[in-house]
């Protein structure tokens, strides 16, 4: 039998990954990573121009890079013949937005708006838009929008509104000259296709949309400023496509530069920690997946919908068709650990990892892993980029309580995974507290497959079991599985995401296990986070506001000095 492949394109934030995946067995043939060239922009321009604190630009060129260099080299590396590709799919960080002129290209690559900040990407964790949000979300309430409780009350700096209506507010000359606003996800897509279209999975999450009721009525987006009055028929035009459908055919230009045959399928794309959940077979309610990163996404299938706190949205349809998937987040899980090593540990640590010839997280995971769950006297916030779930709080900071002349370095990088721990048992809590079961948790991305600390620390403080993805490329194996379904069994794919599940989808033997003895000292542990939580979280969340207010105050002086 002739074997068939599809193509999965996973953009990340520092890189984009190519995996060329068989179709009938999930098999991995070939991967290709190229980074991105600009990386990511969070204090200048590529000409050299100071960008304010809380922001987060990239280049879109990066992006295309990444198609013309990886895509063709899976190709060659796996030797096999392009006729036998049937179909590529997209999944992407998100809610990652470029402003595009009348045709389809980005703004900045323009020398007129090159300089202005408003005209590139702003990436996900682009988070200088949190006053938009909070008005967003105050019209809301004021309005009594019922499009508001299926994202937990709170609207996120990082969601698609805020950040166009902070390109409103401060650069009025973009919001005009811009002719489409788009996610990342979508205009690679349409790149790819010439096919203007919206995933729902980026729509649903990220822009308000509902797939009974569509986008918010024309007046609330006139109630936030007159000029957005008329926004979804013009600057957010196109038609919502489903997740799992085929956004459309690859074009004659871009299979040339691809080295792919034109006319294959093209995937509606899909936000990257999205595509892990089908990736591990997580296709049933009450399987709840952990994409762990930089940052880390939790996404929930379920049969029912419930409005729960702090979620960053429940979508019919999101990600498993014919269920709710319900989406929440920690903002800074693998940033914290690198901002410590990066910025924080002595030159001795650095010094002894280099001698045992192994990484500094390595050297640190191995030292900590010989304490026991309290030894450290240490507790931690994870909150070093502001909380995505339950608070919705860009603006709240990280803390660490327990220091003392004694404290080692092993034992603050501990208490930094205890705390990411913590916060996704809070997650787990507002889903289980709602009635909403959470009865298996599944956990890939980079993180679970290098830290066997950190995975036996969630399974700990959660007091569940925790499956691993066999994938480490989990992202991209997701999108080629969409991929599989865009083209049909009829080209050698798959009708269903189900189907494609069953044949492609796997997990590791291996799990990790609760310790009885440690879920009994991290019970009280957490008892003394969720005191923090609340004080600093709730009630006096001002001291972290104003302390950052006063980081930003003193930011811009510089910029203008």
């Amino acid at each position: 039998m002739e074997r068939k492949y599809v193509i999965g394109v996973d953009y990340g934030t520092e890189s984009g990954r190519v995996l060329l995946v068989d179709v009938a067995t999930g098999e991995e043939i070939a991967t290709h990573v190229t980074p991105y060239e600009h990386g990511v922009l969070d204090e200048a321009l590529p000409n050299g121009r100071r960008l304010e604190t809380d922001w987060a630009l990239q280049h879109p060129r990066d992006y295309l890079d990444v198609l013309y260099q990886s895509v063709p080299e899976v190709i060659r590396m796996a030797r096999i013949n392009p006729k036998d590709v049937i179909g590529i799919g997209i999944d992407f960080t998100s809610s990652t937005i470029l402003p595009l002129d009348q045709n389809g290209n980005p703004l900045c690559f323009h020398p007129k708006w090159e300089n202005n900040p408003h005209s590139w990407v702003k990436l996900w964790k682009h988070h200088a838009a949190q006053e938009e949000a909070d008005y967003i979300t105050r019209i809301a309430e004021e309005r009594g929008e019922a499009f508001l409780s299926r994202y937990g009350g709170k609207v996120s700096s990082e969601w698609m509104f805020p950040k166009i209506l902070q390109i409103l507010r401060e650069a009025p000359e973009i919001f005009e000259e811009t002719d489409l606003f788009m996610e990342a996800c979508d205009w690679v897509t349409y790149r790819l296709t010439n096919n203007l279209i919206r995933s729902s999975n980026t729509c649903g999450y990220k822009a308000f949309w509902n797939k009974e009721k569509g986008y918010p009525e024309a007046s609330f987006f006139k109630a936030l400023d007159d000029r957005l009055e008329n926004i979804l028929e013009t600057k957010m035009r196109g038609s919502v496509r489903s997740i799992g459908e085929k956004a459309g055919e690859l074009t004659e230009e871009m299979a040339r530069r691809l080295g792919l045959l034109p006319g294959i399928a093209v995937a509606v794309g899909i936000i990257d920690a999205h595509a892990g959940v089908p990736a591990v077979g997580a296709v049933r309610p009450g399987q709840l997946v952990m994409a762990m990163g930089t940052s880390t996404c939790h996404m929930l299938i379920s049969d029912k919908e419930e409005a729960i706190e702090g979620i960053c949205g429940v979508v019919e349809d999101g990600i498993i068709p014919g269920y709710y998937c319900y989406e929440t987040g920690q903002v800074a899980v693998g940033d914290s650990f690198a901002w410590y090593v990066e910025q924080a540990v002595p030159s001795y640590v650095i010094q002894q990892a280099e001698e045992a010839g192994i990484s500094v997280h390595q050297f640190l995971e191995e030292k900590a892993s010989t304490y026991k769950p309290g030894q450290s006297g240490l507790i931690a916030l994870d909150w070093w980029n502001g909380n995505r779930s339950v608070l919705v709080d860009a603006n709240l900071s990280g803390l660490l309580v327990g220091l003392s002349l004694a404290t080692k370095p092993e034992e603050i990088y501990r208490a930094l995974l205890e705390s990411t721990a913590f916060g996704t048992r809070k997650i787990i809590e507002s889903f289980t507290e709602a009635g909403v079961a959470v009865n298996e948790i599944f956990a890939c991305g980079g993180l679970p497959q290098r830290n066997k600390l950190l995975m036996q620390i969630y399974a700990d403080i959660t007091n569940r079991e925790i499956k691993i993805a066999d994938s480490k490329q989990t992202a991209a194996l997701g999108a080629a599985m969409y991929a599989a379904v865009a083209a049909g069994k009829e080209n050698g794919g798959y009708d269903t995401i189900f189907e494609a599940a069953e044949n492609m989808a796997r997990v590791k033997e291996e799990t990790f296990v609760p310790i009885p003895e440690h879920v009994r000292i991290y019970d009280e542990l957490y008892k003394y986070y969720l005191e923090l939580h609340d004080y600093f979280g709730r009630e006096k969340y001002p001291i972290m506001h104003s302390l950052k207010r006063m980081r930003s105050l003193s930011a811009e002086v510089v910029l203008q000095t």
